[in-house]
């Protein structure tokens, strides 16, 4: 595996540069020119589809459900879904090695690339990490070993990049499981916002955002602490923590995964999405561990995506964002868990969110790169707050659909 990636302006290292073809990122990655509705057909056997309104937010999917392991796995982020069903693959003999990422010896919270082959070691990579890790640089080793069945765990630019290249893979067998991934940043800039959050940073041991509007926060003695998003330092954070990747991204929800396992819709337990026939598999896996409820869908989004929408709109510019008076964020704060979209309502709010910023932030930054990164779908979610194309923006009737070349078509799912 290379040291270091080449610089590029947009790129998450997801690992593909660093392997014996880093050409291949011309092909593969998401910062580009992403075709996703030729992606989708390749992997799930069609595109979104505009008469299933929800799709326009998540993509393709069959079944959504709350979701919870019963009981929950020991040391797990939430229960510990996606831990056991790597586990499961394994201990199957279904996959020779899975992909995921565990924590540094010397960093808890900065990811590194693991190819697990015994599923005890699983329980080593539980629980969120804030970095860049390039997971897919070992895709090679994992074939000179002579893995042929692989399952993978990743955030959507690493499972973006996979499904481009996975026909020149020659596996047997391929599983995929996504995590929506949520605004990453570098690990030292994590730290830098642990050091806000916590008079003694090194004590958290678990961070996590919940779709209650709050920041858990667990530490090595034992005690707990929750923080509603409004309280958050944010405005104490550098213009840059949150890098002009992640602020343009357009795959939120990991839409070509076999499966998606995060918090957005799950109110207070996991939002599990099963997207196609191989996801179908995954969850039927797991037996009567998993308990499944449906998806609560309450509140209103409208007006906090609208508020959000401004502020992006300052930030982009390069104004000052809007601060809320101290003596307002206790009563918001206490009103948002009650009163805020909650389930399918706010993962709707937080992909609305993201795609504003994609538009806002494209367009101040990257602007001649707004008709190749900005897919069709995309300016459907931002019409309602008033973001429409400006001219060229959207690409021509002559346009290449990629850069780098045609998209997968359909194939037979081994």
């Amino acid at each position: 595996m290379n040291a270091e990636p080449p610089a590029r302006s947009l790129c998450t290292d997801c690992g593909i540069s660093r392997t014996a073809n880093p050409k291949d990122c011309a092909s593969a990655c998401q910062f580009i020119q992403p075709d996703y509705p030729a992606m989708e057909r390749a992997v799930h056997g069609r595109a979104r589809d505009p008469a299933l309104p929800d799709e326009i937010f998540f993509g393709p999917f069959r079944r959504m459900f709350r979701a919870s392991l019963r009981p929950p796995l020991p040391g797990a982020q939430w229960t510990g879904i996606v831990t056991r069903i790597g586990e499961i693959l394994l201990e199957r003999g279904q996959v020779d090695a899975i992909l995921t990422v565990g924590p540094d010896p010397q960093d808890r919270w900065k990811p590194v690339p693991r190819l697990v082959t015994d599923p005890r070691e699983l329980a080593e990579c539980r629980g969120m990490r804030m970095g860049y890790a390039p997971l897919l640089a070992l895709l090679e080793p994992a074939l000179a070993a002579g893995h042929r069945r692989l399952a993978v765990i990743g955030i959507p630019c690493q499972i973006h990049a996979l499904r481009r290249l996975e026909r020149k893979l020659g596996l047997e067998r391929l599983y995929v499981i996504g995590t929506p991934c949520s605004d990453n940043t570098t690990t030292e800039n994590f730290h830098q916002f642990l050091a806000l959050l916590a008079r003694d940073p090194d004590s958290v041991t678990y961070l996590e955002f919940r779709a209650d509007y709050r920041v858990e926060l667990r530490f090595s003695d034992g005690h707990t602490q929750l923080i509603p998003f409004l309280k958050l330092p944010i405005s104490k954070l550098p213009r840059d923590f949150f890098p002009l990747t992640c602020r343009t991204c357009v795959d939120y929800t990991n839409v070509l995964a076999d499966l998606t396992v995060g918090y957005m819709g799950g109110t207070g337990a996991q939002w599990l999405v099963v997207r196609n026939e191989r996801g179908e598999e995954l969850l039927a896996s797991l037996g009567d561990e998993i308990h499944l409820d449906a998806c609560e869908d309450r509140g209103r989004r409208r007006g906090s995506v609208r508020g959000f929408a401004e502020n992006t709109r300052r930030a982009a510019g390069g104004l000052p964002l809007r601060a809320m008076p101290d003596w307002a964020r206790p009563i918001a704060g206490w009103l948002m868990p009650r009163i805020g979209p909650k389930g399918l309502e706010f993962a709707r709010a937080r992909v609305e969110m993201k795609a504003i910023e994609t538009v806002l932030h494209l367009r101040s930054t990257h602007p001649a790169r707004m008709k190749y990164m900005v897919p069709a779908h995309v300016w459907d979610l931002v019409a309602p707050y008033g973001i429409t194309p400006e001219p060229g923006e959207r690409p021509g009737p002559a346009a290449s659909p990629m850069l780098s070349g045609p998209a997968p078509a359909p194939q037979e799912r081994p």
